[in-house]
């Protein structure tokens, strides 16, 4: 089966440079656009976007196109561009008729978008299915980086017992916030509390993504999330302290074990097995042995135990520029693949 032309929005970006790493060998995409703003515009793919992975640098010679729906020719498009950019740049595709699958916050919320996790809540596709198997242009969102270990992790414990109340602290890695991120006089020997709307971000986002599909819209998860985040001194990876209220008040091994039982619904190329990752240890999951199981694509959970409080107490952990970025958006596409909404 020949490889599906895709192109990447805002392609010189960390979030971009990304993309380009993951599509390189995908067994279902191809990537023939690199589009960027003016400045990187005429230019090898090499010179305007330095290599900041520490993987091979990938297609330096490809010249660099503008963001606009008449110069680029793939049907599907990956945007890898900053919410202010993304908000008429993204919207301009969807109206052009692209499938524009975005990694920006600008339409996460938006009525109409599904803001989905494959191995979570595929059903919301059903927000855009009638559209795109028209040929229409649509919007399809993956969420922030930060909410995703946390979702993953409430999805089975929803479905088993029901959450009622989520209080969270993040440990955020500084590639979260791109290149060249937060100055070293806030990071060095230091955590800096997330200066954005991060906070906002992680309490509404997983009530959307774990709300039901009701018609032509999504019926939010009703019980509360409390969030602190922070920035800390790490390259790759979000780590979750979470505090969760569940009825029924099971225990830890009864937590555990809803877990371990966890099974997405879709096999995709992209998605691990076990999705999940459950360690026994106490001192993990942690940012340099946990970032990159399951090729960085696997949460990681581990101290799940009592808590007097709320009544369960975790950790989750992802990598923020796989599993949170780039790796989610790949991941939506594979889904929409699956269900025959992404024709080869």
């Amino acid at each position: 089966m020949s490889r599906i032309d895709v192109a990447i929005l805002g392609a010189t970006g960390m979030v971009g440079q990304r993309f380009v790493e993951l599509l390189d060998r995908h067994p279902l995409f191809r990537v023939a656009e690199l589009a960027a703003s003016d400045r990187s515009v005429g230019k090898r793919y090499g010179d305007a976007a330095p290599w900041r992975l520490d993987s091979e640098p990938l297609l330096q010679d490809r010249v660099v196109v503008a963001c606009e729906p008449g110069t680029i020719r793939s049907k599907v498009v990956f945007s890898a561009l900053d919410k202010g950019a993304a908000v008429g740049i993204e919207a301009a595709f969807r109206d052009a008729g692209h499938l524009v699958i975005s990694n920006a916050s600008a339409y996460r919320m938006d009525e109409g978008v599904p803001l989905l996790i494959p191995e979570v809540n595929p059903d919301h596709v059903g927000l855009v299915h009638a559209a795109l198997s028209a040929g229409r242009g649509v919007i399809v969102t993956n969420p922030n980086c930060t909410c995703i270990p946390l979702v993953v992790a409430l999805r089975p414990l929803h479905d088993r017992f029901g959450v009622e109340a989520v209080t969270c602290a993040s440990y955020q890695a500084v590639s979260g916030a791109g290149y060249p991120g937060e100055s070293a006089w806030d990071m060095l020997g230091n955590v800096h509390p997330h200066p954005g709307d991060e906070e906002e971000k992680v309490s509404e986002e997983p009530k959307k993504i774990l709300g039901t599909l009701v018609g032509g819209g999504i019926a939010p998860a009703t019980f509360p999330i409390s969030a602190r985040c922070v920035r800390v001194p790490v390259t790759d990876g979000h780590l979750i302290a979470a505090q969760i209220r569940l009825t029924g008040n099971p225990s830890p091994a009864d937590v555990v074990e809803a877990l371990r039982d966890y099974v997405a619904p879709y096999e995709l190329p992209s998605s691990p097995r076990p999705l999940l990752r459950l360690t026994e240890r106490r001192d993990r999951p942690t940012p340099r042995t946990d970032a990159m199981a399951g090729g960085g694509m696997a949460i990681t959970v581990g101290r799940v135990e009592a808590c007097e409080v709320m009544g369960i107490k975790l950790f989750a952990l992802a990598h923020n520029a796989i599993r949170g970025a780039a790796g989610g958006a790949i991941a939506n596409a594979e889904l929409l693949h699956r269900m025959g909404l992404i024709a080869g």
